[in-house]
């Protein structure tokens, strides 16, 4: 089996292959555009569609500037749509600044993008031309929502989810900085906030309805979720809009960005903790990962392969996954520039070293 890994940088693309998940050929970064304007952008956003292959790329566009870009094979070459495909409709009075996350659901061609300002974008061509869906963008609520201390954006999308096991083609979870969890169950039409139990230490109120800097949700296989939230983990076993629970008890700090759920397996996720909202760096300056095996009632160190000495690079919301095989793999990137891989419950080996800071990894069997 091969394995497809697709790292975004500050400064460009990078893919690694390999076939046990130990040994890896890095190549990059990649070529996006001839000018190499493109090729040296940072990337926020990649995203793997699992219909057709196609990886996509968020990166700057000499013509554009914050653009879209795509390959068909693998990453051996790239294209840039002919017009922007990213555009705010101009009674918005809004311009894009950049992409932060690609999802896709269950109908080919369809893809969905979070960016900053906070908003979403739906394409039906694969991710060569974008809409504005406009409801979330309309919220009354979004006069509130204002940028955390990374920018104000749309982080999290799941398709087709409510939490619980509830699932529908016209249901979707986002999650933003700041503004918390909103759901849709109409395909888009309406939106309402889903943030019960979850904390916003920086606002007056503890448990607003809604305002909350939720960095990172992830959806377990039975339909829970597990939040990293500024500060706080929490995990819902119910469809969203009836509450969360928090479930950072056992770890160093409840402060983070990135958190991973098992494709197969409900109550086992991983967690990269940091310091604090002030403090951007692995507790005890030691990379570390952490395990639950059940539901966040017990997390223990995940750290076999990783460097014992000190360490300084943090793992940010986009730059951890799963590559969702029968017998998954998990991958992560710092802001060190090294990039790791595991099988499932396995030492990690490292992928990749001394790359620009890893800003966002997808992986995939190929």
């Amino acid at each position: 089996m091969t394995y497809l890994l697709v790292i975004g940088t500050r400064k460009g693309l990078f893919t690694a292959t390999g076939e046990d998940r130990r040994t890896w050929e890095v190549r990059g970064p990649h070529r996006l555009d001839s000018a190499d304007y493109a090729s040296m952008s940072a990337v926020y956003a990649v995203g793997i569609d699992p219909h057709s292959g196609r990886i996509l790329a968020g990166a700057e566009s000499s013509h554009f500037g914050p653009s879209v870009w795509y390959s068909d094979d693998a990453g051996e070459h790239w294209r840039e749509p002919e017009t922007a495909p990213l555009v705010f409709p101009e009674d918005t009075d809004a311009s894009l600044t950049r992409v932060w996350q690609f999802a896709f659901g269950e109908t080919p061609g369809v893809v969905h993008a979070g960016v900053e300002p906070h908003a979403l974008f739906r394409s039906a061509d694969g991710g060569e031309s974008f809409e504005l869906v406009r409801a979330l963008w309309d919220h009354p609520h979004r006069a509130d929502w204002f940028p955390g201390a990374g920018g104000g954006a749309v982080q999290t999308i799941l398709p087709g989810v409510w939490g619980g096991g509830e699932r529908s083609p016209e249901a979707m979870t986002v999650a933003m900085s700041t503004g918390g969890v909103y759901q849709t169950g109409d395909g888009g039409a309406s939106w309402a906030p889903a943030n019960r139990g979850i904390s916003a230490v920086f606002l007056p109120e503890g448990e607003p309805e809604y305002g909350q800097c939720v960095h990172k949700v992830a959806l377990a296989p039975d339909g829970s979720m597990y939040a990293q939230n500024h500060h706080g983990v929490y995990r819902s076993e119910h469809p969203a809009r009836e509450g969360w629970r928090p479930v950072e008890e056992g770890l160093p700090t409840d402060f983070g960005f990135a958190v991973v759920a098992h494709p197969h397996l409900p109550g086992t996720a991983l967690n990269f903790p940091v310091v604090s909202q002030e403090v951007h760096l692995p507790p005890e300056n030691r990379l570390g990962v952490y395990r639950t095996d059940d539901g966040g009632g017990r997390w223990v160190p995940a750290t076999e392969g990783l460097p014992e000495e000190p360490y300084f690079g943090i793992v940010l919301r986009d730059a951890a996954c799963t590559d969702g095989a029968d017998s998954p793999g998990f991958y992560f990137g710092t802001r060190g520039g090294d990039v790791y891989a595991a099988d499932d419950g396995g030492p990690w080996h490292r992928v990749a070293a001394h790359l620009p800071d890893v800003l966002c990894v997808r992986a995939t069997e190929v």
